[in-house]
C-alpha cells in the first residue's frame, strides 16, 4: 500500500518550490526533495540547464538541508532532449512557435517525474505552481491560482483525473508576495531569489541562434508577400519569424507591418497592416479535457491563446480526433500556431490543446 502521507516535492532551487516543501513538511507530511537533471546546449563552461545549474542545486540542496528532508537529482536529460528540445526544433521547422513548457509539463514532470514519484512508495508529487485543485462529487477539479497575477493554471492544461488525484499544489491559495514573507518566516535561504523567465535549456535565451545551430535546413532565405501576394521584401528564414511579429522584418511602409502567416510550403511570411491582423476561429489539437469527458456539445468559454494572453470569450466545439474548434466573439490578434489554447469556465480549466 502506497504511503497516503509521503510526497514527492519537484524542486528548482527557487523561492516557491522551496516553501511548497517547507509548508508540506510543517502540515505532517513524509517529504523528499526531487530536482530533475535536464538536457542543456552546451557552453563554455558545459552543458548548463537553468532548471538544474550547479547553484539551482546547491540552493535546493541547502533548503532539503534546513528542512531536513532527503534530496535527490534523477536524470531526465535523454528524455527531455527526445520530448522537449526535438520537439521545439521540429515545431520551428515546420512554421510554429511552440511553447517547451508545456511539452516539459505533459511528458516529463506529470509523467515521468509522476511515475517514479509513485514507483517511490509516495502518494504525491507536488509542485510549486500558482494553481488549485477542488474535489467534487469524486471528480478532481482544476483551478485558476488565488493570486491573478501570477496563475499558472495555463501550463497545467494537460493534466487529467489520473495526474490530480496525486497532485498537491500548496501555492495555490497564496500570492506570490505572500510566498515570499513565508520563506522569509521560515528563514528559507532562497527567500529573494529572483525568479526566472528564460528558455531552460538555452545557453543564452537567443532561440534564433539556436535554430540556426540545430536546424539550419529550415532556415532558407525567402519572400516577404502582402496580403495581396506581392512580394515586397526577403525573410531571412521562416523560423526566425512569429505570428504578430513586427520589429525586424526590413520594410519600410506608410504603416506598421505584422507577419500574419508563415507558408512553409511556399517559404514566404506573409504580412499585413494592423486592421488585417487577427482572426476569430482557430481549431485546436491533441485536446484535453481535465474532466475525462469529452463535452457533447459546444459550450460557453472563455479562452486564453498564450501564457500571458488576456481571456476572451469563445464558444468551444468538441471535434473528431482529438481536435476542437474555438470561435472567439472578438478578432483575436496573435492566434499561433503551436502555441497552447486552454479553456475556461471562470476559475475552472475545462482543458485545452495546442493551435493548428
Amino acid at each position: 500500500m502506497m504511503g497516503d502521507n509521503r510526497v514527492v516535492v519537484a524542486m528548482s532551487g527557487g523561492v516557491d518550490s522551496s516553501t511548497t516543501a517547507a509548508l508540506l513538511v510543517e502540515r505532517g507530511y513524509e517529504v523528499t526533495g526531487v530536482m530533475m537533471r535536464l538536457w542543456a546546449e552546451e557552453g563554455e563552461g558545459g552543458a548548463t540547464n537553468r532548471c538544474c545549474s550547479l547553484e539551482a542545486r546547491e540552493d535546493a540542496r541547502r533548503v532539503c538541508y534546513a528542512l531536513d528532508i532527503p534530496f535527490y537529482l534523477i536524470s531526465y536529460e535523454q528524455e527531455f532532449k527526445r520530448e522537449v528540445v526535438d520537439l521545439f526544433i521540429a515545431e520551428y521547422a515546420r512554421g510554429r512557435t511552440p511553447n517547451p513548457c508545456l511539452a516539459c509539463n505533459r511528458y516529463i514532470k506529470f509523467d515521468l517525474l509522476l511515475r517514479r514519484t509513485l514507483a517511490l512508495d509516495a502518494q504525491y508529487l507536488a509542485t510549486g505552481h500558482y494553481a488549485r485543485i477542488r474535489q467534487v462529487n469524486g471528480r478532481y477539479q482544476l483551478l485558476k491560482g488565488h493570486d491573478e497575477e501570477k496563475d499558472q493554471s495555463y501550463v497545467l492544461y494537460m493534466l487529467g483525473q489520473k495526474e490530480l488525484q496525486h497532485l498537491l499544489l500548496p501555492l495555490g491559495d497564496y500570492t506570490k508576495e505572500q510566498v515570499r514573507v513565508m520563506a522569509r518566516q521560515r528563514g528559507l535561504p532562497v527567500a529573494e531569489k529572483a525568479e526566472s523567465q528564460d528558455l531552460c535549456f538555452l545557453v543564452d535565451n537567443d532561440y534564433r541562434r539556436f535554430l540556426q545551430v540545430h536546424a539550419p535546413e529550415a532556415i532558407q532565405p525567402g519572400p516577404i508577400l502582402d496580403t495581396a501576394g506581392r512580394a515586397i521584401g526577403q525573410h531571412k528564414g521562416l523560423p526566425l519569424y512569429t505570428i504578430g511579429q513586427r520589429e525586424g522584418l526590413g520594410i519600410a511602409a506608410a504603416e506598421a507591418l505584422y507577419v500574419m502567416q508563415i507558408d512553409v510550403a511556399g517559404n514566404a511570411l506573409v504580412v499585413g497592416t494592423r486592421a488585417e491582423l487577427g482572426r476569430r476561429e482557430l481549431v485546436a489539437t491533441e485536446v484535453n479535457y481535465v474532466s475525462g469527458q469529452i463535452p457533447q456539445e459546444p459550450l460557453e468559454i472563455t479562452a486564453k491563446i498564450r501564457y500571458q494572453a488576456i481571456e476572451a470569450e469563445a464558444i468551444l466545439t468538441p471535434l473528431e480526433d482529438g481536435r476542437a474548434r474555438v470561435t472567439f466573439a472578438q478578432l483575436q490578434r496573435d492566434i499561433t500556431p503551436g502555441q497552447g489554447v486552454v479553456f475556461y469556465q471562470g476559475e475552472v480549466v475545462l482543458g485545452g490543446g495546442i493551435i493548428s
